[in-house]
């Protein structure tokens, strides 16, 4: 009898645990229409943790299905009107109907809006447009580069250079921080970030007078995951991705958070091979060359991040973040270059091979210190930053001219590189803003030091003992100072209209120092001194409720780095290198946008850049070696660009959500360096970029993505053929939502490569590349802690900074 009885309680009691309720309603706004896609948080009255979020549909309607009975209030927000709020007691096993539920009209900041219910792939705000990457599935295996590709106006071209609505000089931040890496060390670093390490992209493609004026393109800033919960918290994960090579990961990071501090780490490993190809077929000096380069890497990266918030005072916050990041390993590359005339191509005269091989490091260490201080409309922000950054490559590369059969070799040549490079940058910043009159004054100023030192070391190798080569060897150190303060002021023009202004300045202090190891190659430092001032200024309309429209403008600078100005041959084999220019300019940006925000989801822009001095890549033959061709950086006279850009999220049904990105250009290069050496290119482009997230049965969701980019230009004068890439993912979540595995499939069809041609100063190249691109990806990761409990204080230190400081 006690058994049974025991039995009947337990039994009531599962009983009691499984019975649920629902709730649901309709919005309305003030002129009794129904409000669409407005947040909906479902919080617990005791503690108000938040229990779900939903969104509403095209008709206002919303439903929380599978609610335990208990005290509940309903917070639900819309931009332009007044949060709604309702006190909510759900019985066992009730359907409870709210009815309509009505808005009042409230106050709106156009600078700030966004809407962000189910956190949509894609944000378009009015000064950055944010690429949500962390939770979708075709993310899985892909590393920071690899995910660029797939961002929204952005495109990456065949040697890796980044550009953001067709123009190119874009400033790379790592969690709000510059990341003082250009080229193939930028590459390399950001090849080895991890997509699972990773929360979002912020694309700012027309900075306020807040962010340093550096940088064309605008800015990216790579947010990486921090978690924001109570109490203890860690995520482990792990993915593993085969290719032609097989790539795999591992992260474990973790918090601990109460009212009075967050300490938070991350920790990862990395490992894996990939390759590339690069094919030309060129012609000049009467000569046909047929070159064909075949590249193998393989690494291994540890890195770390830890860092803590200290909650002085209710509104005072003290942070630091330390974090270091070592890669290393080694590489293969094949080299043919199939000499011929150019009027009996098919008859080999020789062939030059150039097969080597190269062992390399990457060491980076950052440093920062923060304070933030917010009461009311008052907030100032002081960062201290360091970062310590150690490269280097030793590179082995024999060239051997073989005859026509491949089977003799005529000449042989072998040479090895020692190139390492230290960079270390110092930065100081203060930040402050208050309410001045109906609205934000912002003052600031910033202080930044970085110091480059690059060492060329070239040898040449007779009977197996290398020879350090004095006239090809050298030193290069650029250092350079930028002391910056700024302005900016926004506020409300009546009911309707906001305008935001600013004004930057930077003097610019920097010197290029060539030490060459034969003293007759010596030349003096090229220094350059200058003042210069950034105006930015924006003006926003809200049309109706749904309806605004956005101007903004802005005056930015890029300037020369230690890449583009060592002067020296970096050679991938005798007859193709590369060497940078000493005397390029910094080139000069003005940039127009016009945008139309409809329902605060459907985004419209148009733009125009128009750049003096424009440093752009440009191949072109040698003048001491007639088979010889390289790859040197020049400023182009002027360069203009109109754009335009598309953003539509669609709720296509309720189970299919897909989010469209339509990118269209036109550019127009010009530049006349005397003979030959003309640039008079003018080309337009497209891309265009989709995502459908499909609810399947038993919890699974399916994830279809894909782009495809039209014919454009790269650098001054190289165009390129349309390509383009389809991926399907798969995701279910287990054990509670806690554990969550994903299935990824990247460019089935193996169409992402590249190709195209060029034609400049009597060369005329044509050339195709491909990656490791399609490749198959199995994703894990695991949530332990109290992961469900959200902080009522968000964390200062490196977090995002469009909530630190508003409108930017």
């Amino acid at each position: 009898m006690k058994t049974l009885v025991l039995n009947l309680a337990l039994l009531c009691l599962v009983m009691t645990g499984y019975a649920q309720s629902s709730l649901r309603g309709v919005l309305m706004d003030p002129d009794n229409q129904p409000v669409l896609y407005a947040n909906i948080a479902l919080h617990q009255s005791v503690d108000s943790t938040l229990i779900k979020v939903e969104v509403s549909d095209e008709e206002g309607r919303f439903n929380f299905e599978g609610l335990p009975a208990g005290a509940y209030f309903l917070k639900v927000s819309y931009v332009g009107l007044s949060d709604l709020i309702r006190e909510i007691s759900l019985s066992q096993d009730e359907q409870l109907d709210l009815g309509l539920l009505s808005f009042t009209k409230g106050g709106i900041d156009l600078q700030t809006a966004t809407v962000t219910a189910a956190r949509v792939m894609v944000e378009v705000k009015p000064d950055r447009t944010v690429f949500n990457v962390d939770g979708t599935i075709n993310s899985a295996g892909d590393n920071a580069l690899g995910l660029l590709r797939k961002a929204p106006g952005v495109l990456v071209d065949n040697n890796d250079n980044i550009s953001v609505l067709s123009r190119s000089g874009v400033l790379v931040y790592i969690d709000g921080k510059r990341l003082p890496l250009q080229g193939e060390d930028l590459s390399n670093y950001l090849h080895n970030i991890p997509a699972e390490q990773i929360d979002k992209f912020d694309i700012i493609t027309n900075p306020s007078a807040k962010y340093e004026a550096e940088g064309n393109a605008g800015i990216i800033d790579i947010r990486l995951k921090k978690n924001k919960n109570e109490g203890a918290n860690g995520t482990l994960s792990s993915n593993l991705t085969q290719g032609q090579y097989t790539r795999g990961n591992l992260n474990l990071s973790g918090n601990y958070r109460n009212s009075a501090f967050n300490i938070f780490a991350n920790g990862g490993y990395s490992a894996g091979e990939n390759f590339n190809t690069i094919d030309f077929l060129s012609f000049q000096n009467g000569l046909q060359l047929t070159e064909t380069n075949r590249f193998v890497r393989d690494w291994q990266t540890y890195d770390y991040r830890i860092g803590a918030d200290f909650f002085a005072s209710k509104h005072s916050t003290l942070g630091f973040i330390v974090s270091a990041r070592n890669n290393d390993g080694s590489g293969t590359s094949k080299n043919r270059i199939e000499i011929a005339q150019e009027a009996t191509g098919n008859l080999t005269d020789s062939i030059l091979v150039a097969d080597g091989n190269s062992d390399f490091f990457q060491k980076q260490s950052t440093f920062n210190l923060n304070y933030r201080y917010e009461k009311e409309q008052t907030s100032m922000n002081i960062d201290a930053d360091y970062g310590r950054y150690r490269n280097g490559n030793v590179r082995y590369q024999p060239n051997r001219y073989y005859d026509p059969t491949g089977e003799y070799v005529l000449t042989e040549v072998i040479n090895s590189f020692d190139t390492p490079r230290d960079i270390d940058i110092y930065t100081f910043k203060v930040d402050f803003e208050s309410k001045l009159g109906k609205g934000k004054f912002g003052t600031g100023t910033k202080l930044s030091q970085v110091g480059t030192d690059n060492t060329f070391l070239f040898y040449d190798e007779t009977n197996g003992v290398p020879v350090l080569n004095n006239k090809s060897s050298n030193q290069f150190d650029y250092n350079e100072m930028v002391y910056a303060g700024y302005i900016n002021y926004n506020t409300p023009l009546g009911d309707k209209w906001n305008f935001t202004a600013g004004l930057r300045a930077e003097y610019t202090d920097a010197v290029g120092d060539l030490q060459a190891f034969d003293p007759e190659l010596q030349e003096p430092p090229v220094q350059f001194n200058y003042l210069s001032w950034f105006p930015s200024a924006g003006l926003t309309y809200q049309v109706s409720q749904q309806n605004t429209l956005s101007l903004n403008y802005g005056r930015r600078i890029n300037r020369p780095d230690y890449n583009v100005l060592n002067p020296f041959n970096n050679q991938l084999s005798e007859l193709s290198y590369e060497k940078g220019n000493p005397f390029l300019q910094p080139e000069i940006v003005n940039n127009m946008e016009l945008g139309y925000t409809l329902k605060y989801r459907y985004n419209f822009k148009i733009g125009y850049s128009k750049t003096i001095d424009q440093i752009t890549r440009l191949i072109g033959p040698s003048d001491t070696d007639e088979r010889a061709n390289f790859i040197t950086w020049e400023n182009l006279a002027t360069q203009q660009i109109f754009s335009a850009n598309i953003s539509a999220p669609i709720q296509v049904t309720k189970k299919w959500n897909a989010y469209f990105n339509i990118s269209a250009s036109y550019l127009n290069n010009q530049a006349d360096y005397g003979g030959n050496a003309i640039v008079d290119v003018q080309a337009g482009t497209y891309s265009i970029f989709q995502q459908h997230t499909i609810d399947l049965p038993k919890g699974f969701k399916g994830e279809i993505s894909g782009w495809y980019s039209g014919p454009g230009v790269w650098g001054g004068v190289f165009r390129y053929d349309p390509s383009w890439s389809l991926n399907l993912g798969i995701q279910k979540k287990f054990l509670n939502d806690q554990l969550n595995v994903k299935l990824s499939a990247q460019d089935l069809f193996y169409e992402s490569g590249w190709e195209g041609y060029s034609k400049f100063n009597g060369l005329y190249s044509i050339g195709n590349g491909n990656w490791d691109s399609r490749q198959i990806g199995l994703s894990l990761s695991y949530n332990f802690g109290n992961q469900n409990i959200k902080s009522r204080r968000h964390s200062t230190g490196l977090e995002d900074e469009s909530k630190r400081v508003g409108n930017q």
